[in-house]
């Protein structure tokens, strides 16, 4: 079990960027698949992105491939979204969550995998 704490959220206007961040503690943060859900009003929760323990594995859901990239950095028990592009529609609160189950990335069950998670973080994208 790790605890998380997600960072970065804000108001930014369509077409912009942000950097969604998520600090790891405890020394095992290392061996743990990360991803990032979202949750809009109304809406369930949703796969953002995935990424393997050592980082060489990456996953995206639909709606944001090739404007968000996931990255990690194991010796500073991190976790990144860079989000670019930013559409009305990826308004939401974001989680960062982590888990140890092979899992965590290629299918379409993958939330219940997750065994540990953040608190959110609120992003809104005006038009």
């Amino acid at each position: 079990q790790v605890q998380l704490v997600e960072s970065g959220g804000g108001l930014v206007q369509a077409g912009g960027s942000l950097r969604l961040s998520c600090a790891a503690s405890g020394r095992t943060f290392s061996t743990y698949h990360a991803g990032w859900f979202r949750q809009a009003p109304g809406k369930e929760r949703e796969f953002v992105s995935a990424i393997s323990w050592s980082g060489d594995n990456t996953y995206y859901g639909d709606s944001v491939k090739g404007r968000f990239t996931i990255s990690r950095d194991n010796a500073k028990n991190t976790v990144h979204l860079e989000m670019n592009d930013l559409k009305p529609e990826d308004t939401a609160v974001y989680y960062c969550a982590a888990t140890r189950s092979p899992y965590y990335g290629d299918n379409d069950d993958r939330m219940v995998a997750y065994s540990d998670w953040g608190q959110g973080t609120q992003v809104t994208v005006s038009s």
